[in-house]
């Protein structure tokens, strides 16, 4: 969601140099946004000070000479490195009391930035300034060379139309669809003639597992679960392939919004008034219960009828509206040949 600062930036001064310091999982991540010149690994993990560490780094940075740093977390310590790095112009949320660290310092009106991208992009501007109309969206470029190798190295193809699926969510079990039903979407869409490819990391290869496990044998050839399986980078490149994504509200969501897949997304827990897709081509499915959102790991209430009630066929219903009963196929040679 950064991105859509990145993109403000160099629209408004498109000879901007744009690097971003970041942990070096997101590497790939901004490899694919066209506004970063480079990523400058943060060695330094989630609530860890190490203020030796902090000022190392800033001190090794003051010979890029930058003009501005924008800090997007909220922390105090975040504004560390830019300080030490003496870069003029320091611009960020007040967050956790950070004056002197910022100069240029703004104090959030939550319900004026109600989305987080209207608070990124806000900082790409002078203070009190009014947003752009449309907001830029995140846009990614597929990286088409590593996307082949990928496809090579897990044996897929093109020749069926491809139903990504996302079944996990780091936040916690409140933010995941059921197994069974992202089985149920799955067998459908297989019975159609489409493919299914599982997304996800270690830890979403037991229910993707579970998910595969619920399939008809007779589809076995058109189901491959990548999780723990694929890099990042394989990830994105590979989901840029999808005709269709049914998602949990999770990274890999953004991803695919960003990719402009079409785009189905569940959510129980959560709400799409802070983080949504931020593409044109996609569904939302949520069932508004009394006690959703309730923002929780877990169903607080035991149910997690937010998610169990949300029925499968939601989900195929939406996605017959953003692809229609049948996908065209646009076959390469080499797809034809594989």
């Amino acid at each position: 969601m950064a991105q859509t600062l990145f993109i403000e930036i160099k629209k408004q001064d498109p000879e901007a140099v744009i690097d971003v310091l970041a942990p070096a999982w997101s590497a790939p991540l901004l490899a694919r946004m066209p506004e970063v010149r480079r990523g400058l690994d943060m060695p330094l993990g989630h609530g860890k000070l190490e203020l030796g560490m902090r000022r190392t780094l800033g001190k090794s940075l003051i010979s890029e000479g930058y003009d501005q740093a924008i800090v997007l977390p909220n922390s105090l310590k975040s504004a560390l490195v830019p300080f030490w790095a003496d870069i003029p112009k320091r611009t960020g949320w007040k967050g956790e009391m950070r004056y002197g660290l910022l100069n240029d310092i703004r104090s959030l009106n939550k319900e004026h930035y109600p989305l987080m991208i209207e608070r990124f992009i806000a900082l790409a501007h002078p203070k009190n300034s009014a947003l752009p109309s449309p907001l830029p969206s995140p846009a990614l470029i597929a990286d088409t060379e590593n996307r082949d190798a990928a496809r090579n190295k897990f044996n897929l193809t093109a020749s069926k139309p491809i139903l990504a699926l996302c079944p996990g969510a780091e936040f916690g079990p409140a933010k995941r669809w059921p197994e069974r039903h992202y089985a149920a979407v799955a067998e459908k869409k297989l019975a159609e003639g489409w493919q299914v490819w599982l997304f996800g990391s270690e830890k979403d290869r037991p229910g993707n597992d579970d998910i595969a496990g619920q399939l008809s044998t007779e589809h076995a050839d058109s189901v491959h679960n990548l999780a723990g399986k694929t890099s990042l980078a394989e990830a994105i490149d590979l989901l840029s392939c999808a005709d269709a994504v049914v998602s949990n509200d999770s990274g890999l969501m953004h991803i695919a919004a960003a990719l402009g897949r079409n785009l189905v997304v569940v959510y129980g827990s959560t709400s799409p008034g802070f983080t949504p897709p931020l593409n044109d081509n996609h569904r939302i499915l949520r069932l508004g219960l009394d006690c959703s959102p309730c923002f929780k790991r877990e169903c607080p209430l035991g149910h997690l009828n937010c998610l169990n009630q949300l029925e499968p066929q939601l989900a195929l219903d939406a996605l017959e509206e953003l692809t229609g009963s049948n996908v065209s196929l646009q076959l390469s040679q080499k797809d034809v040949e594989e």
